[in-house]
C-alpha cells in the first residue's frame, strides 16, 4: 500500500470515457453515409428553399423601392448576398436534425460523443459528473463521521450562491454616470 486509504466502493460503476473526436478522427462507413445524407437533405430541403425565398423577398423589396439597387450592377449584389445568407441559414437550421441522426447510430464513436455531450449539458449547473477528491474520500463514508460538528464543516465547505435581484443592483436612484450637464454648460457660439 502507498499509505493512502481507498474508500471507494468496490462495485461502483466507473463512467465510460468519452471518445476523443478530433481532426484526426476517421469516420466509419455508417457515419460517412449519414454525413452524405445530412449534406444532401440540408441542401435540398433547407438551403435551396431558403436561398430562393430570400432572393425573391430581396427582389420584391428592390422592385418596391424599399431597397435600392446598385447604380452600376443593379440588384445582382443584393440578390447574391441574400442567396448566400439563405444557403447558410438552411445549413445551420439542419444541424440539430443531423445531430439526432448521429445520436441514433448504434456503434458510432461520434454518436457516443454527441450522446455523452448531451447528458453532460443536461445536468444542473454546479453539478459535475465526476466527484472531487474530497467527496469520494469523506462524503461517501458517513460511518467515519460521528459528530454533528463534522456535518457543519462539510456544509460550510460547499459554496453558497445567492442570486442578486436586478432591482437591488440598479434602481432609479442609482446614478448611471451619464450626465448632460457638460453639453448644457458649454456654449459653442
Amino acid at each position: 500500500m502507498n499509505g493512502r486509504a481507498d474508500f471507494r466502493e468496490p462495485n461502483a460503476e466507473v463512467p465510460r470515457p468519452i471518445p476523443h473526436i478530433g481532426a484526426d478522427y476517421i469516420p466509419t462507413e455508417e457515419e460517412r453515409r449519414v454525413f452524405a445524407e445530412c449534406n444532401d437533405e440540408s441542401f435540398w430541403f433547407r438551403s435551396v428553399p431558403l436561398a430562393a425565398t430570400s432572393m425573391l423577398i430581396t427582389q420584391g423589396l428592390i422592385s418596391k423601392g424599399i431597397l435600392s439597387s446598385h447604380p452600376k450592377y443593379g440588384s445582382i449584389p443584393k440578390l447574391i448576398f441574400a442567396c448566400i445568407m439563405g444557403y447558410f441559414a438552411g445549413k445551420l437550421s439542419y444541424v440539430k436534425t443531423c445531430q439526432e441522426k448521429f445520436k441514433n447510430l448504434e456503434n458510432s464513436p461520434l454518436g457516443e460523443a454527441l450522446r455523452s455531450g448531451q447528458a453532460r449539458r443536461s445536468l444542473p449547473p454546479g453539478h459535475y459528473s465526476q466527484k472531487s477528491k474530497y467527496d469520494s474520500n469523506v462524503s461517501d463514508q458517513s460511518s467515519f463521521v460521528t459528530s454533528p460538528a463534522a456535518d457543519n464543516i462539510e456544509k460550510e465547505m460547499q459554496p453558497r450562491y445567492e442570486p442578486i435581484p436586478f432591482s437591488a443592483s440598479m434602481n432609479e436612484s442609482t446614478p448611471t454616470g451619464i450626465t448632460d450637464h457638460i453639453a448644457q454648460g458649454r456654449n459653442f457660439s
